[in-house]
């Protein structure tokens, strides 16, 4: 529970979210909520939106959510991901989606390239969090 004098808001400078970008993170969030949106509304995409922008864009936003939700709880805004977790997670990523879901339901495939989007994915989110996270620490 949140002390009466505690100041936390999720849009002002002041925020726990994400440190690699509140515009960058709603944008992204935006752009995977309307790919999924158009594609369950059956609209054709172009194949390279359809099929890999989202598994460019799954590990930043899971790990970006991952970032906030402990630095609330935590009350850390300078709280980060090791690159031990982010690995573990892009890992988990790719056996669920890439080798375990495609056994036992038709609607997955199996693809080695939404492998690499993941780790890309998962490496891009670290080398920003990082950054900015460092540049941060250094204005407080």
């Amino acid at each position: 529970m949140l002390e009466k004098n505690s100041k936390v808001a999720i849009f002002t400078k002041k925020s726990n979210f994400p440190n690699y970008g509140r515009i960058a993170y709603l944008a992204m969030a935006l752009i995977a909520s309307t790919i999924y949106l158009l594609q369950k509304q059956a609209i054709v995409l172009p194949a390279l939106i359809n099929n890999y922008v989202n598994d460019l864009l799954c590990l930043p936003l899971v790990l970006g959510a991952i970032t906030f939700a402990i630095r609330l709880l935590k009350k850390d805004p300078f709280f980060t991901l090791s690159i031990v977790f982010v690995i573990v997670m892009t890992c988990f990523y790719s056996i669920y989606f890439e080798y375990y879901l495609p056994q036992i339901n038709s609607r997955y495939t199996a693809d080695w390239i939404d492998v690499f989007l993941y780790f890309s994915g998962g490496i891009a989110y670290y080398c920003c969090e990082k950054r900015l996270t460092l540049h941060k620490a250094r204005q407080s």
